[in-house]
């Protein structure tokens, strides 16, 4: 969500910007969106840093007990202290663990000392201009005494600035992004469906899960992969190798004729960009494996390096919206995940993925995120599987999302619904954080207007863009779906037929003749 520099000039630095994430009325929202650092400060401004996914420690390493953030977020402290209520709720909701009061007590330290700061700045001015003339030397000398005293006092409250800038920040970026008005209030339970695609199959017989399915049609070694790599790991064997690449060739063929440019991601990121992404490596309970010894992670998502591609830039208001569809390997430390469905493919530490990301105007990210939603519902429609899609409430967002959807399919050997993607609107948490913003194609003014400034038109201050992520494909997830929903009494298994023509025309999996 953010983005400034380690120093901000006076005049910037007193519109420094804290995305202020609240939950208000749809009409406020749309009057008053996030703010941040003006344009002018913007532009001045570096970089930024994230809090992780539940809206927890700042992102400047703020886990691991550092003091100075490794980036800077354009964070709207006034918005934030004069919606106090609003910002406070918001962190309630999501059961983000931000510390408002504390945010609030460091910004009026900063505005004192700032206004501490600018007072000897025009002091020593004035002393300076003072000496421009032709002087007694006893009068110079009082001068330049009196301009020391003031440059030496200058300096401790400057670095007391820098330094209550630095907590501050780290402090703020905790704070998670504002929420859709329409998103449910509570926990996952108070999720409200929205679409229900078609109804559970009746099994005249007795169901297998995917792990009973996968050592019959022989598709799986969990023993070997726990020997090698311990435990959530897998060996994919046989057709469930052709299985997983029909998944990811299918979804990039589908997903590209909607303007999606394919990508191969670098699966190692630096620790920064996932911070500004919004997640959390060093934290307790991290889903981030982090790399000893360097400022490197494994990526949990292509959403990440995704993400980093336009990392500090301005993009022209004709190249949006942009449209990625990603293909990675996805690693997760599944930290705290013991006892939820652990058994088989369902929760492991490798996969294979397919992610969709959008980087578009703020004024069209709702429509983007409908669209996202709706290609993930065509897209597990067409494989037959049976499938509903949830609006879910403001605890289970992470602290990017403003609105998430999560899709979860029917699994009858698991005998339960399994997510098995989500859509996720991040508006400008993301983009504040990686400094990507775009400049508004100019304005057309009046004839007359034109004539006087000479000018066909005026672009403005730039904006920042607004993000959306999207899963197309988590292969593991759609392995046990198929699997297990079109499994057969004789022991097979039908591949939907959309996936046919990328597995060589295999329509059947069958158990191996011994």
């Amino acid at each position: 969500m953010l983005t400034c520099g380690r120093y901000l000039s006076s005049a910037a630095a007193t519109t420094l910007s804290l995305s202020p994430h609240r939950n208000l009325t749809s009409s406020f929202l749309r009057r008053h969106p996030l703010r941040f650092l003006s344009s002018a400060s913007a532009a001045a401004a570096a970089t930024a840093v994230e809090p992780d996914t539940r809206g927890g420690g700042g992102g400047g390493g703020a886990g691991g007990g550092a003091t100075t953030p490794k980036w800077k977020a354009a964070i709207d402290f006034k918005w934030i202290r004069d919606n106090r209520d609003a910002v406070a709720t918001n962190i309630l909701n999501r059961n983000s663990v931000a510390n408002l009061d504390v945010v609030l007590q460091l910004y009026d330290q900063y505005l004192t000392l700032q206004k501490e700061v600018e007072v000897l700045r025009a002091e020593r001015n004035a002393v300076a201009n003072k000496m421009k003339g032709k002087l007694d030397p006893s009068v110079r000398q009082a001068l330049v005494d009196e301009g020391k005293n003031l440059k030496e006092s200058l300096i401790v409250l400057e670095e007391n600035l820098f330094q209550l800038t630095d907590k501050l920040q780290l402090e703020a970026q905790s704070i998670p992004n504002t929420t859709h008005p329409d998103v449910p209030v509570g926990g996952e339970e108070n999720s409200v469906v929205r679409k229900e695609v078609g109804s559970q199959r009746n099994f005249n017989f007795t169901i297998k899960d995917h792990v009973q399915l996968g050592k019959d049609l022989d598709l799986f070694d969990f023993d070997a992969a726990s020997e090698v790599s311990g435990s959530k790991f897998y060996y994919l064997k046989n057709e469930a190798v052709l299985l997983e690449m029909a998944l990811v060739s299918w979804a990039i063929a589908e997903v590209s004729k909607k303007g999606f440019t394919p990508l191969i991601t670098p699966e190692i990121v630096r620790s920064s960009v996932v911070e500004r992404c919004g997640f959390q490596p060093r934290a307790q309970n991290t889903q981030v494996y982090s790399i000893d010894g360097s400022d490197q992670c494994l990526i949990g998502t292509a959403e990440i390096p995704v993400g980093g591609i336009h990392m500090n830039s301005i993009l022209p208001d004709s190249d949006l919206p942009i449209k990625y569809l990603a293909y990675s390997h996805c690693f997760r430390t599944e930290a705290g995940a013991a006892g939820a469905a652990t058994r088989g493919m369902y929760r492991v530490h490798q996969f294979s993925k397919v992610e969709m990301f959008v980087l578009c105007r703020p004024e069209e990210s709702d429509k983007y995120h409908e669209e996202l939603i709706t290609i993930e519902e065509d897209l597990y429609a067409s494989l037959g599987l049976h499938f509903k899609t949830l609006d879910m409430a403001t605890g289970d967002l992470g602290a990017p999302a403003y609105r998430k959807y999560d899709i979860e399919a029917w699994m009858p050997g698991l005998d339960k619904y399994g997510e098995i993607s989500s859509a996720s609107n991040c508006t400008d948490y993301q983009s504040r954080r990686l400094g990507i913003r775009f400049r508004p194609a100019p304005l057309e003014l009046p004839p007359a207007m034109n004539a006087k400034k000479g000018k066909g038109g005026s672009s403005g201050p730039t904006q920042f863009v607004h993000t959306l992520n999207a899963t197309a494909v988590a292969v593991p997830r759609l392995i046990i779906s198929i699997l297990e929903n079109f499994q057969q009494e004789d022991g097979t298994v039908v591949i939907p037929e959309p996936l046919r023509p990328f597995m060589g025309g295999l329509g059947v999996l069958s158990p191996k003749t011994k």
